[in-house]
């Protein structure tokens, strides 16, 4: 499932401290998979999509409380999936390249991590897995971008919430969770050719870090 695109300039050391994960969050139809698809095409990289559209496709959308265990258990596999393919690449089968990476930069970026689990979750049966309150805690991340719902909302018949109402509550649901944690964050708005700018800015600065 896994892409073959190649990422360019990874160094031999310390990689553990090379690969930054940037993770795309927000209610539904706010552009997430359309950002990370074009960051990762700007900066030739891996983006690790969201496991539930695949899940719902097969299975329908009349998902029960287990079902969302099962896709949180399968998004942290495939993310660590894409993360172990950076890590493993060989640095030294590409010494051309027009990335804008420097030497020292790998980037992941991740359509929906655990956060986005847990608001499905509460939003829908009032309670969540005690397995995606554990990896909230455990896994770590070096930028959110918080998509906002200023886009129009795009009917897909695995999109459940097309009224103002629930999308204005779910946006501040999120909004209020990167408020109170430690990752840096930034609210990604406007029309898309803004958003891929914003969340460029964003990144830019990270990898001056």
């Amino acid at each position: 499932m896994l892409t073959n695109v190649i990422l360019k300039y990874f160094s031999l050391r310390d990689r553990t401290h090379m690969l930054k994960k940037i993770v795309a969050i927000g209610p539904e139809s706010t552009g997430k998979s359309s950002l990370c698809k074009q960051l990762a095409e700007h900066y030739d990289t891996l983006w690790c999509p969201e496991y539930a559209r695949e899940y719902l496709m097969i299975h329908g959308m009349n998902y029960t409380y287990d079902d969302l265990l099962t896709i949180a258990k399968e998004q942290v596999e495939l993310e660590e999936k894409y993360e172990s393919e950076i890590r493993s690449l060989d640095p030294r089968v590409n010494s051309q390249s027009n990335s804008p990476l420097t030497t020292q930069d790998s980037l992941l970026f991740i359509d929906t991590d655990m956060y986005v689990m847990k608001v499905w979750c509460e939003f829908v049966f009032g309670k969540c897995h005690q397995f995606i309150l554990d990896q909230i805690a455990k896994r770590k991340y070096d930028l959110y971008l918080l998509c906002d719902i200023d886009l129009p909302w795009t009917y897909d018949k695995l999109r459940e919430y097309p009224d103002e109402g629930p999308r204005q509550k779910l946006y501040g649901i999120y909004k209020t969770i990167m408020q109170n944690q430690l990752t840096p964050w930034i609210e990604i708005n406007g029309n898309y050719e803004q958003r891929v700018q914003k969340a460029i800015n964003a990144i830019q600065g990270l990898i001056r870090q």
